[in-house]
């Protein structure tokens, strides 16, 4: 052991574990401020893995307290560029962020509108009884919700949705009937 392990007893080697004590709470922050320094990703982990190789060879160092640092921030630049090696062979990892998020799935009555024709529509509507059309017309064109459709029809929300219902399962019907004449 080298008496730059130790300030308390410079003429004599300290042993096992206390040696690695009293190397690790001289060096750790030092080298930890390293590795944050020079962008590892988990530098805790990082410094812990270089204590961790430094423990088993702390005997064999040489050259007092310079040496000793020497090994020590060599292990530590070692981690360091493994480190790196490992990040540039990933991608890189961002935190989701759902209002950047640009993907969306259309509604299967957005996806039906785009696949047929605005005349297509109207004449399946003119299949429908005047209320049925009034709340599509309001609730999938307009865009309003079953509150919104019923105050503007003067109904109840409860009718909103059975006449939208209704209306959906008779254009269901006639959508059926148009596939089995089409040609």
């Amino acid at each position: 052991m080298t008496d730059a392990q130790t300030d308390a007893a410079p003429d004599h080697a300290v042993p096992g574990p206390a040696a690695f004590s009293l190397v690790y709470k001289t060096y750790a922050s030092q080298v930890l401020g390293y590795l944050a320094a020079r962008g590892v990703e988990d530098p805790e982990a990082a410094m812990q893995e270089v204590f961790l190789s430094v423990l088993p060879r702390l005997h064999t160092v040489r050259g007092g307290e310079t040496g000793l640092r020497t090994f020590i921030f060599s292990v530590a630049h070692a981690r360091m560029v493994d480190d790196h090696r490992r990040q540039s062979r990933h991608p890189v990892k961002l935190p989701f962020e759902p209002e950047l998020d640009q993907r969306e799935d259309t509604s299967a009555e957005k996806e039906a509108l785009r696949n047929i024709s605005p005349g297509e529509v109207l004449g399946l509507l003119s299949g429908l009884p005047q209320d049925q059309r009034e709340v599509l017309s309001l609730r999938l064109v307009g865009g309003l919700t079953v509150e919104q459709a019923a105050e503007a029809m003067d109904k109840s929300p409860g009718s909103v949705k059975q006449l939208q219902r209704r209306a959906l399962l008779k254009l269901r019907e006639l959508a059926s009937v148009k596939e089995y004449l089409a040609p």
